[in-house]
């Protein structure tokens, strides 16, 4: 085997275009939105390190990287990315990560309280929102459609716009 073929190995394949869109359209308006506020987003690749309790970094044995994160705890931000849980996760989920997203991580963002979590579908364009009650659990979901505009309950003057969807639709 040739060394760029050894190479090839380790690589995996990118999101969709449609996916790498999606969480470029949510994260500007996100940004634009958290502008001179003290919350901030991120964009895949950044690390999410979920610490079990208050092991070291090098002990944390669970990272993701979501599509989206907003943190408003900047004690949590470092060099590595963001320890502990964001207080809003937005995955776009594409075929290969389906299980993962709506199962997996589903779980442990609850267990580590992670207040709002969005689960969306780009192709299907509908949305499930999940929301941290009182008992630390999510609870039901609420089901929408990407047609109209979509209050975010931690942010109550901000409003995800879904007309970029209609850009698509037309290319």
């Amino acid at each position: 085997m040739s060394t760029a073929e050894k190479l090839a190995e380790h690589y995996t394949a990118s999101p969709s275009r449609l996916h790498q869109q999606f969480v470029l359209k949510l994260a500007t308006q996100i940004d634009r939105y958290l502008d001179g506020k003290p919350c901030d987003v991120y964009i895949a690749p950044f690390d999410v390190r979920l610490p079990r309790q208050n092991e070291a970094d090098d002990k944390i044995d669970t990272t993701v990287q979501p599509d989206i994160a907003v943190i408003c705890d900047p004690s949590k931000l470092d060099d590595k990315g963001c320890r502990g849980a964001p207080d809003w996760i937005i995955e776009v989920i594409s075929p290969s990560s389906a299980i993962m997203d709506m199962e997996k991580k589903l779980r442990l963002y609850e267990r580590h309280g992670v207040k709002t979590y969005w689960i969306i579908h780009p192709t299907d364009q509908w949305l499930m929102v999940y929301r941290l009650g009182p008992d630390g659990r999510y609870g039901h979901y609420q089901m929408l459609a990407l047609t109209d505009p979509t209050p975010v309950d931690l942010f109550p003057d901000l409003t995800i716009e879904w007309a970029f969807l209609q850009k698509n639709e037309a290319t």
